[in-house]
């Protein structure tokens, strides 16, 4: 009788999180690669796959519960500001961007870092303070140091993560309780932010990307190519798709980053609508499970960080998608486990090996608490 129990602790991991996100791994390996036609990216994606997958089992083996206290939780957002601040001073640009640090063949971007620190600030704030969230005052203080880390990778220039540091804040406020009287006056604030972006904020490249979003037939052979070719690509998928391997649009680069930031416009070309029902089950189950473990949290910190991880993905996924079906202008947002890129993978897996930890230790903790009462302790 005393074994199972034990035995069952010594069960570290969650499968109904990991397999998922392994599944979700694989098949973007799967559409990246080119099965021995041209370079790609799979072998690479193999390689961050496996570190990932140790930070994964690292993580949940661990007791991460030092993360709820606040001199860590400032030490994380400290560490972010100073890696964005850094990024912008002496990161070399790629693509128009100051987003990566480049050491050689790894490249690491520090916004994928911020967003857990970020992810784990909210946590420890809105556990601390979600009854008291109908004050204005704390909409403002969570909302600063959300805006904080948004407006430096803004200026990097990378409107993609900027909009996931938003919605991951606003996620939060949401699920935290907020009223619609401050939703309504956060989206006033909304749209005086956005009149001020396009007028003096945004790069012109970036308001070309818009009007292009508008009008994708004014510029199909320039700013509105990607989003034109990514839309061929879904819609050349039909029902089964080409093939694993057989989609022209990408194997044959008509559509551009299509291992990263249009790999989902790539994969429906292959797998076809069929597919795509596949794909977005996949990722139900793992949100589904993700709520389930909020549900039964041991502390209110455990259930923000559970719930802001899925709201995490949720706003990843939702932007990829779009933007790949035309419903969005483009600006280049990964997808959750699939679009290659070690950084945002590393990420992705630590944030589900912390949830793993903090409700393996959540179920620890009542299991010590119950036997107490049972031997009368």
């Amino acid at each position: 009788m005393v074994s199972q129990p034990f035995a069952r602790s010594r069960l570290f991991f969650d499968w109904t999180l990991l397999l998922p996100a392994l599944t979700l791994s694989f098949l973007g390996i799967l559409t990246m690669s080119t099965f021995g036609q041209g370079s790609s990216l799979a072998p690479r994606q193999l390689l961050w796959l496996a570190i990932a997958l140790g930070v994964y089992l690292g993580l949940s083996a661990l007791d991460v519960r030092f993360i709820r206290r606040t001199s860590i939780v400032m030490a994380l957002y400290v560490v972010a500001c100073i890696l964005l601040v850094l990024l912008l001073l002496f990161a070399e640009p790629v693509l128009g961007a100051r987003a990566w640090f480049s050491l050689g063949p790894i490249s690491f971007q520090p916004a994928d870092f911020a967003k857990l620190a970020l992810l784990v600030l909210l946590a420890k704030y809105l556990s601390r303070r979600h009854v008291e969230i109908n004050d204005f005052r704390h909409i403002i203080v969570s909302g600063a140091y959300a805006l904080t880390l948004a407006l430096l990778i803004l200026v990097e220039p990378d409107m993609g993560n900027a909009i996931i540091f938003g919605t991951l804040w606003l996620g939060m406020m949401l699920v935290s309780g907020i009223s619609k009287k401050h939703l309504f006056i956060l989206g006033l604030i909304a749209c005086v932010a956005a009149a001020s972006l396009w007028f003096g904020g945004l790069k012109p490249y970036q308001r070309t990307r818009i009007i292009s979003f508008v009008n994708p037939a004014s510029d199909i052979r320039g700013s509105g190519y990607n989003a034109y070719q990514a839309k061929i690509a879904v819609g050349s998928g039909e029902l089964l798709g080409k093939g694993i391997g057989y989609g022209t649009q990408s194997k044959l680069r008509f559509l551009p980053e299509y291992q990263t930031d249009f790999i989902f416009a790539a994969f429906a070309e292959e797998w076809g609508f069929a597919g795509v029902v596949l794909l977005f089950s996949i990722y139900a189950i793992l949100f589904a499970r993700l709520v389930q473990i909020a549900r039964v949290a041991a502390t209110n910190f455990d259930a923000f960080f559970t719930l802001g991880v899925l709201i995490l993905f949720a706003a990843h996924l939702a932007l990829h998608t779009s933007i790949n079906l035309g419903l969005l202008p483009v600006t280049g947002t990964t997808i959750p486990f699939m679009s290659s890129g070690g950084s945002h993978l590393v990420l992705e897996f630590a944030a589900l090996g912390i949830v793993t930890s903090l409700a393996r230790q959540g179920r620890s903790a009542a299991r010590d608490t119950s036997t107490n009462e049972y031997l009368g302790g």
